[in-house]
């Protein structure tokens, strides 16, 4: 079942003792959480059961922290992820810029010369390890994929081992053409607002937009999409507790 689909749910039953994470045990007056669990529509019951795998991602840009949260679709595009992840573990992207804004359209990043503000002229255009592409998902807004280098260079369209970029615009052109393997459930306005900002003649940020760091975690139970995180490094506007979901809360224990 595909994300928006999921988040149609969300409000009719995140609130029920079955599915609270922190929910009191049952008492005597209450109903056991099974048999809560029981009641709810069977599209349901597998929502509260299933595990995500997100990728949390700090960014520094236009002078705040943001989190970007994405959901990884092993099930899709399993090579692609697990490259992915393995980046992730090695430390890969932490430090790395946004090499590529287009308005409305991508934000791009993933390429290990961007740490290096000396080799600006060339980030974006190193020779990378390549990867079977994989092309079972389209692009849609919020669509995260693996770049790669031109058919006429590249005519297996293999995808880059390391740049990526989310779609922040319509991207269906490209169906079937690069590899998408994850889908933007936390902060897409942000990425929106990246794609906006000033470029180069290259499409390069003339401001740097940089990945501070990234993690890999697993999520059980329905994940909400969120335009932008609530508070982008400014915790004193966050919600009370009481009026956060269970999501929220668990992005917040993430760091």
């Amino acid at each position: 079942m595909k994300l928006s689909f999921r988040c149609l749910f969300l409000a009719t039953f995140l609130a029920l003792p079955a599915v609270h994470a922190e929910q009191p045990a049952a008492t005597a007056s209450s109903k056991p959480a099974a048999a809560v669990k029981k009641q709810l529509p069977a599209e349901a019951q597998n929502l509260v059961e299933e595990s995500h795998k997100l990728a949390v991602m700090k960014v520094v840009f236009g002078g705040e922290e943001r989190q970007i949260v994405f959901e990884l679709l092993p099930n899709d595009a399993p090579v692609t992820v697990q490259n992915f992840v393995d980046n992730v573990n090695k430390g890969t992207y932490n430090g790395q810029a946004f090499h590529r804004a287009v308005d409305g359209y991508l934000v791009q990043t993933g390429d290990p010369t961007s740490k290096d503000k000396d080799q600006r002229d060339q980030w974006g255009l190193g020779e990378e390890y390549t990867i079977p592409g994989e092309f079972k998902l389209p692009h849609t807004v919020g669509s995260v994929a693996m770049a790669r280098r031109s058919d006429k260079v590249n005519p297996n369209r293999k995808s880059n081992g390391t740049q990526f970029y989310f779609a922040v615009g319509d991207m269906s052109s490209l169906n079937g053409q690069y590899s998408v393997f994850g889908k933007v459930v936390v902060g897409l306005d942000d990425l929106k607002e990246l794609s906006k900002v000033a470029t180069d003649s290259n499409d390069c940020p003339l401001e740097r937009a940089e990945i501070k760091s990234i993690k890999v975690v697993d999520q059980k139970g329905p994940v909400v999409a969120m335009a932008s995180s609530s508070a982008k490094g400014k915790r004193g506007k966050t919600k009370p507790d009481s009026l956060k979901s269970p999501f929220e809360k668990f992005l917040e224990r993430v760091w």
